[in-house]
């Protein structure tokens, strides 16, 4: 076997670490930066607080706040006319999943003048996009770890990857202290995703040894430590351990692809607008119980993770289902706004969905409508 494997950038890690931001930002070799982060973050002080770090130390910056839970490529284009107006600077994302996935394309839009979102699937070979410093505020997506993003087509109700190598993060900051605090039920979509990125990394047909360490070590922390972060959102000890875990998820995935949970959850996400990690707890222990007779040897990897004996795929189910039952995530589809009559439509989105590919066992849309006729 040949394997080439990118190098993971350079991640700092540890409570507090946001107050070295400055230096992270001379490192890059731009003396002004442009904020992009979402509508609702400046409640927190997040914003507040990064704007009094990067003022003292005396660093020209603009802070974009335009960015909604499922960004859509008027919104990335919104953002890249504003960068580009604001001039050369290394683009800081702060947020969750959202606005990281968002300043990527803004990035890469206000480095290929003339560009818009809707190019997503020309922009792969475009030009290089300003330099990016990911950090993020919740525990869940790994957007800090790769270099692509996905944005929503209204019109065409559809996700869309937009990216480059270019804008992968020359930085990941992640400090625990960020996340303290966060409301349950966003720890647990947020904290959700990531299990679902372990679990896919490691049964997903990209998966490597090298993505496969990341996605077991990452399965291991989530498991133990979302139900504790969820009950206690104060707990600094549960909420490192959580955005450890989200983050090698996050390489994992960067590393193997995904499969048909994503796929799924893409596709309710676009035709209800469910948070994310909502839409994929919907069908988790189902795709699992699908997909088990092609994932053994993953499933039994995913046992081991999560410290159940004897480690057989149905303990991982069980013990999956256990997890998302402590964070009370799982709801049926009807509860997400989906009617009877939207459930082919979904199935046929999900299978058509990039991620599907990697499934392990590759479906049908009939066995996917029959699997969400059966979480209805």
């Amino acid at each position: 076997m040949r394997l080439s494997v990118e190098p993971t950038g350079r991640t700092e890690y540890g409570p507090g670490v946001l107050a070295e931001l400055p230096g992270f930002v001379d490192s890059l070799g731009h003396s002004r930066v442009f904020v992009v982060t979402d509508r609702g973050l400046r409640a927190t002080g997040i914003v507040e607080r990064v704007e009094k770090i990067l003022a003292v130390a005396g660093i020209e910056h603009a802070v974009h706040e335009d960015i909604g839970p499922n960004p859509s490529t008027a919104e990335l284009d919104r953002g890249a006319a504003r960068l580009r107006a604001f001039g050369t600077a290394t683009v800081l994302a702060l947020g969750g999943g959202s606005a990281l996935d968002a300043a990527k394309g803004i990035s890469l839009l206000a480095g290929n003048p003339g560009a818009a979102a809707a190019d997503a699937d020309r922009l792969w070979d475009a030009s290089d996009g300003l330099p990016l410093i990911a950090v993020p505020t919740t525990a869940g997506t790994g957007a800090e770890t790769n270099g692509f993003g996905v944005t929503e087509d209204v019109c065409a109700r559809r996700k869309v990857y937009i990216g480059h190598p270019s804008v992968k993060p020359r930085i990941a900051v992640l400090d625990p202290e960020l996340t303290l605090g966060l409301p349950a039920r966003i720890t647990a979509a947020t904290g959700l995703d990531a299990l679902v990125h372990g679990i896919e990394s490691l049964a997903s047909r990209g998966s490597t040894p090298f993505s496969a360490a990341y996605a077991a070590q990452a399965a291991g922390l989530v498991g133990r430590w979302l139900p504790v972060a969820y009950r206690d959102g104060d707990d600094l000890e549960a909420r490192s351990g959580l955005m450890l875990g989200a983050h090698l998820a996050g390489h994992a995935l960067t590393l193997s692809g995904l499969g048909l949970v994503h796929g799924i959850g893409h596709a309710l996400t676009a035709h209800t607008g469910t948070p994310h990690g909502v839409a994929l707890a919907a069908v988790l222990e189902e795709v699992m119980v699908f997909s088990a007779a092609a994932a053994t040897e993953a499933y039994e990897a995913t046992a081991r993770a999560l410290h159940v004996t004897p480690p057989w795929p149905g303990a991982a189910i069980e013990a999956v289902r256990e997890i998302s039952d402590a964070i009370e995530i799982k709801r049926p589809l009807r509860e997400l706004g989906v009617t009877r009559e939207d459930v082919p439509g979904i199935a046929a989105d999900a299978v058509a969905d990039a991620v599907t590919e990697n499934a392990p066992r590759l479906p049908s849309e009939a066995e996917v409508t029959e699997l969400l006729r059966s979480v209805y």
